[in-house]
């Protein structure tokens, strides 16, 4: 079983790293590009015998404890079979 995380910064949090890649993009001739958000994505691997309630349960509790900083980012996990 596997599960994905997204974290990304939250929209009320200035992202300069996504500024300076749109920034960079506009100026490649990508005018169409009108802003960028960068965050963190992570693949986890989880034990074959967990369902997939606990897997999803376990997979949340370590992208808040660990994964995001809840002040300034948020996340969204994906469990798949």
């Amino acid at each position: 079983m596997q599960a994905l995380v997204h974290v990304t910064l939250k929209r009320t949090v200035l992202d300069p790293q996504g500024r300076t890649i749109s920034s960079t993009l506009n100026g490649l001739g990508h005018t169409a590009v009108l802003d960028v958000r960068q965050g963190k994505f992570f693949e986890i691997e989880l034990d074959q015998g967990l369902s997939a309630e606990q897997a999803r349960q376990q997979v949340e509790a370590i992208a808040r404890e660990v994964l995001a900083n809840p002040v300034i980012e948020e996340y969204r996990v994906e469990i798949r079979g």
